[in-house]
C-alpha cells in the first residue's frame, strides 16, 4: 500500500517536472538566415524557384544517385511529402549529379519520387553552406533556414506556425 502511494506521488511530481512536449532542435527564429534563392528546371522543364515556396516549410535535400545514405532518405522524405503537404510541406530535391539528368531521370523514375527534384551543382549547394551529402535543410514559412538535417517533430512544429507579417518594401 506504502508503495502504491509513493509510485503516484513520483508520477505526479514527474508529469510537472518533465516538459509537456520536447523542445524541437531548430534554430532560434531571431537567429534564422534567409535561405539563398535560386530557380532551377525539374525534370519536366518547369521553374522551380525557392522563394515561390514562402508560406510553406519546405524540406530542400541535396542528393546524389550516388550518395548511399541520400538513398536511405528520399523515401522517408516521399513520405513526409504525401503525409505533410496538405498541411503546408514541400519537399524539393537537389541532385548534384555531375551528369545531371542522365543519371536523375532514370532514378526519378525508378523510385517514383512525388516531389519535384531539380538539379544543381557544387556552387550552389555552397551558398547554402554544404560540403559533403547527404544535407537537408528545413526552410520555415518565412523563407529562412530553420535547420539542418530535420526531421519529422521538427516539421510538426513549422507547419503548426503561421508565416510572420514582414512591413512591405
Amino acid at each position: 500500500m506504502m508503495r502504491r502511494a509513493l509510485v503516484k506521488i513520483v508520477f505526479v511530481v514527474l508529469c510537472f517536472a518533465l516538459p509537456v512536449r520536447p523542445q524541437a532542435d531548430l534554430i532560434d527564429v531571431n537567429s534564422r538566415k534567409a535561405a539563398p534563392d535560386f530557380t532551377l528546371a525539374d525534370s519536366k522543364g518547369t521553374a522551380v524557384k525557392l522563394s515561390n515556396y514562402r508560406d510553406r516549410v519546405v524540406l530542400l535535400d541535396f542528393w546524389a544517385t550516388w550518395c548511399e545514405g541520400c538513398k536511405v532518405e528520399i523515401p522517408w522524405y516521399m513520405e513526409f511529402q504525401k503525409k505533410y503537404k496538405e498541411s503546408g510541406l514541400s519537399v524539393v530535391g537537389v541532385s548534384v549529379d555531375e551528369d545531371g539528368w542522365k543519371s536523375v531521370k532514370p532514378f526519378l523514375e525508378a523510385k517514383q519520387v512525388n516531389y519535384p527534384v531539380v538539379i544543381g551543382d557544387w556552387d550552389l549547394a555552397g551558398r547554402f553552406g554544404i560540403t559533403a551529402l547527404p544535407v537537408t535543410l528545413l526552410i520555415d514559412r518565412n523563407g529562412k533556414v530553420a535547420d539542418k538535417d530535420a526531421f519529422d517533430r521538427e516539421i510538426q512544429i513549422l507547419l503548426k506556425d503561421s508565416a510572420a507579417k514582414e512591413p512591405a518594401k
